[in-house]
């Protein structure tokens, strides 16, 4: 073959070559469209969103701090204070402390105001009231209120009813009441102080001004108006306390009821002299 049909040759291929090139240029051109986006720009873009370069956890962890920090500055080195123990008082109570004080103390005092309680009323009163040594009064008054008030004479501090004893029955008490002589020193005097309380069950007797007996309204039992027996369930007489005079006055013992007489006691010899409060007694009408 000729070198002019070989250049022939080449050219040809040369220009095949180029149309193939643009033709296959062309296409990508069509198949991007508007919207496609250039080489070029695609190239840029991808630079500006690469990853950074590797760093080490320590780095990532200290831009972090940085971040939420602000960039702070760290401040310089200074000693540390001196440490010094808190005021209780300026740190105040706890609500759950403030009620567990508060419960304490009230329980406190309560337990001791009862306690104080207990002991005042079980404590011996040393003067006045019904416990100690009543001065009820003169001995002449005291016979005079005996006497207004129609032979009995209530003393309410003493819880004691006062009557008169009379002196003709002086021996027979002497004997009756040898269980405890101290007695006679009332009833020598001319009165006889008896506690109020019934020996049966303990209700009060009251005076039967009609019979002049005491009479107890509960159980009917009765005495005579020095308090001996009469009728009615009670085991003795009614208890009494000792009288003793000084300087004129009239001091009933009240600390030490003494029993009554025994059943069927009768120093005065005194029946009812009218009609009976209570039924049973051996005067009654």
């Amino acid at each position: 073959m000729s070198s002019g049909a070989i250049i022939g040759l080449a050219i040809v291929a040369v220009a095949l070559l180029g149309a193939l090139v643009l033709a296959v240029t062309a296409k990508g051109r069509d198949i991007r469209g508007a919207g496609a986006l250039s080489r070029e720009t695609v190239s840029r873009d991808r630079g500006a969103h690469e990853a950074p370069l590797a760093r080490s956890a320590r780095e990532v962890e200290q831009a972090a701090a940085d971040l939420r920090t602000g960039g702070l500055v760290k401040a310089s080195s200074l000693p540390p204070a001196p440490w010094s123990p808190p005021d209780p008082e300026a740190l105040g109570a706890t609500r759950r402390s403030f009620l567990n004080r508060a419960m304490i103390s009230l329980t406190a005092g309560s337990l001791g105001t009862f306690g104080l309680s207990v002991i005042a009323f079980l404590w011996p009163r040393a003067v006045g009231g019904f416990g100690s040594e009543v001065n009820i009064g003169k001995l002449d008054d005291v016979l005079a209120s005996v006497d207004q008030n129609n032979g009995f004479y209530y003393v309410p501090e003493a819880r004691t009813w006062v009557t008169k004893f009379p002196a003709d029955a002086i021996p027979k008490a002497e004997k009756a009441y040898d269980y405890s002589p101290s007695l006679l020193t009332g009833m020598r005097s001319g009165v006889v102080a008896l506690y109020q309380k019934c020996p049966h069950l303990g209700c009060r007797v009251p005076e039967c001004k009609s019979s002049q007996w005491f009479e107890c309204p509960c159980h009917g039992s009765q005495y005579n108006r020095v308090g001996e027996k009469k009728g009615g369930p009670a085991p003795r007489g009614m208890d009494r306390f000792i009288v003793s005079i000084k300087n004129g006055d009239v001091l009933v013992d009240t600390r030490n009821p003494i029993n009554g007489p025994a059943i069927g006691v009768n120093t005065t010899g005194q029946e009812a002299e009218g009609p009976n409060c209570v039924g049973g007694g051996e005067g009654g009408h």
